[in-house]
């Protein structure tokens, strides 16, 4: 099971970053990275188009190993590691491990 999914609130634990938190955009599984909203922004040049009539430097995200980040509990809003738990019906979960809440 992932540890963290598109769309999970993370906290950025290590890196120039660090602290910042953001909404993950994409995960990659098969090259252990993801994309967060705001965090490991980059300067992109981009050709001249209708939006840009001049070309322009804009501001991404670039992917960042997924180690360095940690989701966010729902309930303490701090970051925590994350387990499995099966649930009555089979169906499997994550769960925080501070405070036992399902993500």
């Amino acid at each position: 099971m992932a540890r963290v999914k598109k769309d999970d609130l993370v906290a950025v634990i290590r890196g120039k970053d660090k602290g910042k938190r953001g909404k993950i955009l994409h995960v990659d599984p098969k090259r252990g990275r993801v994309i967060v909203e705001g965090v490991n922004l980059v300067k992109k040049g981009v050709r001249r188009s209708q939006e840009a009539p001049q070309g322009a430097l804009i501001d991404r995200e670039a992917p960042l190993p997924m180690d360095r980040v940690m989701p966010v509990d729902p309930k303490t809003g701090k970051p925590t590691r994350v387990s499995a738990k099966f649930l009555e019906d089979g169906t499997k979960v994550r769960v925080g491990r501070a405070s036992k809440e399902t993500f």
